[in-house]
């Protein structure tokens, strides 16, 4: 019944900016972490960037510190990746993970393209 969408990638120019949301049902929002990974074609998936069930702690891979902001709105069970200065490298598909101490649910994803 949990279901996860993913909006808001696109196709952006280097240095650009995208907003990436996930949209969550079926589940207790507030009493879920959230993540985003990403995957690009050959490579394996590689976590972005987590968020606490409480909201209150973040974590981030090392190679988007700094540009990229994980955020969860409890309001509208949705979370979100604000991604800025966005470089080649960041070209990938985008999915989110909801994820407690008992179980973890996937999106199907969002494609980001980032072009020089």
């Amino acid at each position: 019944q949990v279901q996860l969408v993913e909006s808001g990638g696109g196709l952006v120019q280097p240095g650009g900016s995208l907003r990436l949301s996930c949209a969550a049902s079926g589940l207790t929002f507030s009493a879920n972490g959230m993540s985003w990974f990403r995957q690009a074609p050959g490579k394996e998936r590689e976590l972005v960037a987590h968020i606490s069930i409480s909201g209150m702690v973040t974590n981030y891979d090392d190679s988007v510190k700094g540009r990229f902001t994980i955020t969860k709105d409890n309001t509208k069970n949705t979370a979100y990746l604000q991604m800025n200065s966005l470089k080649p490298e960041d070209t990938g598909m985008y999915f989110c993970k909801s994820w407690n101490d008992g179980h973890t649910d996937w999106g199907q994803g969002t494609q980001v393209t980032v072009y020089s």
